[in-house]
């Protein structure tokens, strides 16, 4: 009688709100730091891109040039290190996303299996998230460690270069600090990994009943389901490789806000259509990855539906066995 009563009260209305209310107000300070340190500057970033914004005396000053040639993103456009280094920047986004969603999800395949002392594995492929901040990793590319030696001198590579010499100079980007894509796998590896243990294994059974092989169930059961942990791990990377300092035009932007002819007002331009191709790279990846798929009616047969029944009935009895025996 006491357990229902309290469960009146907890599903009570009025006790719902209350709940709701502490919820909010537990939440409150990151909503006010989000307000205050995430959307107010980026609106205020849009709003200096029309303007040229100069110091004098320890104050700024705003003039409004946005019909003159064009404005800051005439004098963006015109400028010539900015967009070759955000094509190589959207080059870079191209090559390294698959990669690292392709490796961490073979790896997070090879960690699932089951098998004894996987969970060290799993450490040990997470450990360089941990202890490889963003002064470590800059001290390992300096002194050449991230990088696969001899690629060069491939014939596969040579090959490559006579063929598209910008698609092979991509691959060559990429190689140079691999040892960075394998740093950027650790946390999609964990992703997959919890996406991969929630899938019901008696759609593995089912397939098996079928005759489907292991490389039909990959590519027909786990790839389809893993489809939107996928497209978070994309966005992931596609905002963790655009902030991190390893990409060709973050110095360029923060270079710029200090730059006394040109003024934050080009610098805050820069910032906005970076932003602008970032937001586009991720739609791209929804377009490939976020989209859900037609859903299917499958009908099984009598054979099937007894095949699976008598699987889940011996399940049962072993786990009322186990059970009994504790």
């Amino acid at each position: 009688m006491a357990k229902k009563n309290m469960v009146k009260t907890l599903t009570n209305v009025s006790t719902i709100e209350n709940q709701n209310k502490i919820a909010y107000l537990f939440i409150l300070p990151w909503l006010l730091g989000f307000l205050a340190f995430v959307i107010y500057p980026f609106f205020h970033t849009i709003y200096n891109t029309a303007f040229h914004i100069t110091t004098e005396a320890n104050n700024l000053v705003y003039v409004f040039n946005l019909m003159e040639h064009g404005g800051n993103f005439g004098t963006a456009f015109r400028n010539l290190y900015f967009f070759p280094q955000l094509l190589d920047f959207i080059v870079m986004e191209v090559t390294y996303v698959p990669t690292i969603i392709i490796v961490a999800f073979i790896l997070a395949l090879l960690l699932n299996t089951g098998n004894k002392g996987q969970s060290t594995f799993r450490v040990i492929y997470f450990f360089p998230v941990i202890i490889m901040s963003g002064p470590v990793a800059g001290i390992l590319r300096y002194n050449g460690a991230g990088s696969l030696f001899d690629y060069v001198n491939n014939i596969i590579f040579k090959m490559l270069v006579s063929f598209s010499p910008r698609f092979a100079s991509a691959l060559s980007d990429l190689f140079a600090n691999f040892t960075m894509v394998l740093w950027f796998t650790g946390i999609p590896i964990i992703l997959f990994i919890n996406a991969l243990q929630k899938i019901n294994t008696n759609l593995y059974e089912a397939a098996k009943i079928d005759g489907a092989s292991s490389w039909q169930i990959l590519w027909k059961i786990k790839v389809p389901i893993v489809k939107s942990t996928g497209f978070i791990v994309s966005i992931f990377t596609i905002v963790q490789i655009g902030t991190y300092a390893l990409n060709p035009i973050y110095n360029t932007i923060k270079n710029s806000i200090y730059d006394t002819a040109a003024g934050i007002g080009l610098a805050s331009t820069f910032a906005f259509i970076y932003t602008v191709t970032v937001f586009t790279l991720v739609g791209l990846a929804y377009l490939l990855l976020g989209r859900e798929a037609k859903s299917k009616v499958i009908h099984l047969s009598s054979i099937q539906k007894a095949s699976l029944e008598a699987v889940h009935l011996k399940r049962q009895s072993k786990n009322k066995r186990t059970v009994n025996e504790s």
